[in-house]
């Protein structure tokens, strides 16, 4: 059996929530949360995760299944993001892939293969110190003298794939970016079609500084606090998100809220250019210009022709 996998990409802000719970009412389709932030407990508001009420009863998998202090890597998506695809087509329902993480949408479509290597937790914390020490910029020139290749993709400020593929390097020995898909004999079987979603970068960033002043209005700032309170350490992974981590620094004196609400509106304008190079480098994307549609309807219009199209689903 081949199974029937819609993917809704696009940078952050742009409105995939929005879109893919319109699109899988329309399909009678379940959401898959491609988002590596959205599988936290306690963390809601700065997630942008849909409340009970935005998802219109459409069943959300892989959102809330962790507490902040567990981790939860690409290769785990995979492996439970393949469960979950198998499950609802058993159902007879379509899974729809929601989310604007590039490498979580490698993981299914391309099937990444991560390898043997398993988490080592002590290095990591030890390159996460390092970075604190020296700043991010000194782990990224280590990389570019190991893996070079790995070093062009990734950005100067993602310190968590930068952390990544040196783990992979001082682990095994071996370059993260010398690993590539899996066999055709370990393979899922899946059939699938990815929708990007597009506008133009001012609107988008317009967008953006609204969605930031939603976040401090709905209460990020007390969210953040509870976390702290909860006992969850600063320097955790899941702390580090956007919103998170601007605001712990407001909390501890080292960003006023002004500085800290315009940074954080700095940081997810820099954060959606690069989600947007790095799916436009993806020749499998149909994309769809939001700016030429009035209504969500003739966008899941849109979705659904090319829904028959390419995955011969009426």
């Amino acid at each position: 059996m081949t199974y029937p996998l819609l993917c809704i990409v696009g940078p952050t802000a742009v409105g995939k929530t929005r879109i893919s719970i319109a699109a899988a009412l329309k399909t009678g389709g379940e959401i898959i949360s491609g988002d590596s932030m959205q599988v936290y407990q306690y963390m809601n508001i700065g997630t942008a995760k849909p409340s009970s009420k935005e998802r219109k009863g459409v069943p959300h998998h892989l959102i809330d299944i962790l507490d902040p202090d567990e981790s939860f890597s690409a290769a785990d998506f995979q492996k439970n993001a393949f469960q979950v695809i198998s499950d609802i087509c058993s159902r007879g329902r379509l899974p729809i892939l929601a989310g604007g993480s590039g490498l979580y949408l490698k993981a299914i479509v391309d099937q990444y293969d991560f390898g043997k290597s398993t988490a080592n937790w002590e290095l990591r914390e030890k390159l996460r110190k390092q970075a604190n020490l020296y700043g991010n910029d000194y782990l990224y020139r280590r990389l570019k003298k190991v893996d070079p290749k790995s070093a062009e993709k990734i950005h100067f400020n993602d310190l968590k794939r930068i952390i990544r593929a040196l783990e992979v390097y001082l682990t095994t020995g071996e370059k993260i970016s010398s690993q590539g898909e899996k066999p055709p004999e370990e393979r899922f079987p899946l059939k699938t079609l990815i929708i990007g979603l597009t506008m133009t970068r001012g609107r988008l960033y317009e967008r953006i500084e609204q969605r930031v002043e939603q976040m401090m209005n709905q209460g990020l700032v007390e969210e953040v606090k509870g976390l702290l309170e909860r006992g969850y350490s600063p320097q955790l992974v899941s702390m580090q998100g956007l919103g998170y981590r601007h605001m712990v620094k407001f909390l501890q004196g080292r960003y006023t809220k002004e500085e800290a609400v315009e940074l954080l509106k700095r940081d997810t304008r820099r954060f959606a250019k690069r989600q947007l190079t790095l799916f436009r480098r993806n020749n499998k994307i149909f994309w769809i210009d939001l700016d030429q549609y009035t209504q969500d309807v003739e966008i899941v219009e849109k979705i659904c022709y090319f829904r028959q199209e390419y995955l011969n689903q009426a």
